[in-house]
């Protein structure tokens, strides 16, 4: 049992450690710089240029709204939204969604929820829905860390403390049933993979989370929603094909405890409980 489905792939991470250690020890053989190995490790160029590229990678938000764009694209094709739009950098968060009843759908884009960066984010008042959609690129991240870290570390904390509401979270992108990470839900049926532009994609990972803001008086244990409760969640669904013992569903119980307030995370799926917390002080960052 796991708070998601996937794991990190372990041959990836050994290759990429192995790569890493070629690529300390042979960098100065490469390019045109000429410099000798001494001079060019001593000269700061090496560190410099993995640098360079680790901020362009982590700096560029491009790929993923790319990959955004082609699933929403999607959606809207096939009759699942009545269509989308991009909220614009004044705005707080990324997209808006006009669902087939009427309802707006505001969806926040996040990466990998395993940073500070995934506390940072506003429910719009114009928002009938809003959930966090997180599109990890890195290969050789830990999904189970990073869904635990964000679900529970990170949104628990400003969901309580904070009183804001998220009805639920979607964990996918293109990394999704590559090598890099291969997706188990493909294992028994390869079919069930979804072409999207250029991508082939198995069915996300949905999360729903409770309507109501938990509070350790009035609220202590709000219940996780229902799928067809939250229409943004029910369209991903309907237009991915997942399969109902597939879609987690989140709780928060919360309680005082001397001058803290304390919450219990608990992931259930398929009838069980996936993963849950021990009661945790909320400390958010």
């Amino acid at each position: 049992m796991s708070v998601i489905p996937c794991e990190r792939n372990k041959e990836l991470r050994r290759k990429i450690a192995q790569f890493a250690e070629v690529l300390k020890a042979e960098s100065h053989t490469l390019g045109d710089h000429g410099l000798d190995e001494d001079e060019f490790y001593n000269s700061g160029l090496f560190r410099g240029a993995i640098e360079r590229v680790r901020g362009q990678f982590s700096a560029t938000m491009r790929e993923k709204r790319e990959f955004v764009r082609h699933v929403l694209d999607h959606m809207h094709d096939g009759g699942a939204i009545g269509g989308w739009e991009a909220a614009g950098e004044a705005n707080r968060h990324d997209y808006a969604v006009r669902l087939n009843s009427g309802r707006t759908a505001v969806i926040e884009l996040k990466g990998c929820l395993g940073g500070n960066n995934t506390n940072i984010f506003e429910r719009p008042p114009h928002a009938h829905e809003f959930i966090i959609w997180s599109v990890c690129t890195n290969a050789g991240a830990d999904p189970r860390h990073n869904a635990w870290s964000g679900i529970h570390t990170r949104l628990s904390a400003e969901i309580i403390a904070g009183e804001q509401r998220v009805d639920g979270i979607v964990i996918w992108d293109m990394v999704c049933g590559t090598i890099g990470r291969p997706c188990p839900k493909l294992a028994d049926d390869p079919a069930r993979r979804t072409r999207v532009g250029p991508f082939s994609l198995p069915p996300p990972c949905l999360y729903m989370l409770p309507a109501t803001i938990p509070t350790p008086r009035n609220n202590p244990r709000p219940p996780a929603q229902a799928l067809e409760d939250v229409e943004i969640m029910q369209a991903f669904n309907n237009c991915f094909r997942c399969a109902p013992d597939e879609i987690s569903y989140v709780d928060f119980s919360v309680a005082y405890r001397g001058a803290d307030t304390v919450r219990v995370t608990s992931v259930e799926r398929a009838g069980e409980v996936q993963r849950a917390s021990s009661p945790t002080p909320i400390r958010r960052t």
